[in-house]
């Protein structure tokens, strides 16, 4: 089986987990990827769901009993994995007394990402939150703090380069009251960690109002940005994430325009979230509108987190992804965009979707 194949194969069915507590501990809840444990499929470290209702019914095993974790498909080694090791910087504290890993968690392998604001405007209210979302799982459970300042987060940063050489940085943030749709506390996070360390950063948000906003960002230290779509057609958006609808998709699109001019082409990003219901088709058709403005289009599988309405939602079939991932990694390089050139953020970690995988077997 194909690398690109297995990782596409283990992102939409799940692993089963023979030692649970082999390895780096798993993520449950919380924004970002979650249910997930990290693992190093050969030269790509990926999150591969196994708290969730597929991983649990997954043609899959991970044997890690002996040294290098097994991959099994109905006890046949299909593949050899790693796990990634544990952050040192977990261990540290904050001079207040906060847990470093409370502040900042790694993603993957050389990621370090956080959730600045954990709380969103959206996540607030059940006629507006995103089905999908999990952000206030990990805030209820006392695993992160309400709002990471800049002043923590330079600390946990440059302890996390130092550390555990962690390569680049993910600032995302629930959606705050106001216009700037949480432009203004990502600037200002940026500007403390760089003053700290040197580290690439990309910062998500809604499309803000005003687009000095992408200028602001930039001028405080952020090299790439990501707005995420997550659905691509008007009745899924607003079936799925009533209150993010209400910001249009041609607000996207004029945000994207304004954003490539500052950070550049292939340096903005958009997340769409396969298996919410849109068709591989729209998918493609969106992406390539994106691809032609400069706009890297990271799709992944739709991942189903417990606590969310979405739980029990079916993940996309294997088939599915497949038929979206490789023409979409051929469209990506002709529009002179991939993974490996984007300076911070998922697109370029890739952990999250096979879709780094496909354009490296295209280049080969």
């Amino acid at each position: 089986m194909l690398e690109a194949d297995l990782i596409n194969e283990l992102q939409t069915k799940g692993a089963r987990l023979m030692d649970p507590g082999a390895g780096v501990e798993s993520r449950r809840g919380g924004a970002g990827p979650s249910d997930h444990k990290a693992m190093t499929l050969g030269s790509q470290t990926v999150m591969v769901p196994v708290h969730t209702a597929p991983a649990f019914q997954s043609p899959y095993v991970i044997d890690a009993t002996k040294g290098e974790a097994r991959v099994l498909r109905e006890g046949t080694e299909v593949g050899r994995i790693s796990f990634p090791p544990r952050p040192r910087f977990y261990d540290l504290t904050t001079a207040d007394g906060i847990p470093y890993s409370k502040i900042a968690v790694l993603h993957a392998r050389d990621v370090l990402a956080t959730t600045v604001l954990q709380t969103c405007i959206r996540y607030e209210s059940r006629k507006k939150t995103c089905q999908f979302c999990a952000i206030g799982q990990s805030l209820a459970a006392g695993r992160t703090i309400a709002h990471k300042t800049p002043a923590q987060l330079a600390e946990v940063a440059k302890a996390a380069v130092e550390l555990d050489g962690v390569k680049h940085m993910v600032l995302t943030t629930g959606t705050p009251r106001g216009a700037d749709r949480g432009a203004q506390v990502l600037a200002d996070s940026a500007r403390g960690i760089k003053a700290a360390v040197d580290l690439p950063i990309q910062a998500q948000c809604e499309p803000p109002e005003d687009d000095i906003w992408y200028q602001r960002m930039a001028e405080a230290g952020v090299d790439a940005l990501g707005m995420h779509l997550e659905a691509v057609t008007p009745e899924v958006r607003a079936r799925i994430m009533p209150g993010k609808a209400s910001v249009p998709i041609s607000k996207y699109f004029s945000g994207f325009e304004a954003a490539v001019r500052v950070f550049g082409r292939g340096q903005v990003s958009t997340y769409i979230l396969a298996g919410l219901g849109d068709t591989a088709e729209s998918i493609l058709s969106m992406s390539e509108k994106l691809v032609a403005m400069g706009v890297y289009p990271f799709v992944v599988p739709f991942v189903p987190i417990s606590g969310t309405p979405l739980e029990s939602h079916p993940a996309p079939t294997s088939d599915f992804m497949a038929s979206i991932l490789s023409p979409l990694s051929r469209m990506v390089l002709e529009g002179g965009m991939k993974a490996a050139d984007i300076k911070a953020g998922c697109g370029k970690c890739g952990a999250c979707s096979a879709l780094s995988t496909y354009e490296k077997l295209r280049l080969a």
